[in-house]
């Protein structure tokens, strides 16, 4: 199941629980960002250890426009992680809704 811009925005202005991935690179995020634990997409498998321990909760995964985080969610999901949220439109839906 994906997410809007809109979604996640009322998500963080509730403070809600949830684990918050950029997949994008460290100069992307550094131009701007939405708060995510930084994660690149090419270093996804070998984090699988440390995200382990968030096996059953809600994870969303964001990058510039949707498509890496695509690929981090099907990665994700295909071990084991349940409940893998990608952001539709990524950081640019998100500037053209917010910034």
């Amino acid at each position: 199941m994906d997410i809007t811009v809109q979604e996640l925005k009322q998500k963080l202005d509730n403070k809600e629980e949830f684990v918050f991935i950029d997949v994008r690179e460290p100069y992307e995020y550094e131009e701007f960002n939405l708060g995510a634990q930084l994660i690149p997409l090419a270093t996804v498998p070998s984090e699988m250890a440390n995200l382990e321990q968030y096996k059953d909760s809600e994870i969303v995964v964001h990058c510039r426009s949707g498509a890496r985080s695509a690929n981090a969610q099907q990665f994700l999901r295909a071990n084991g992680f349940n409940n893998v949220r990608n952001l539709l439109g990524g950081v640019v839906a998100w500037q053209k809704e917010f910034v």
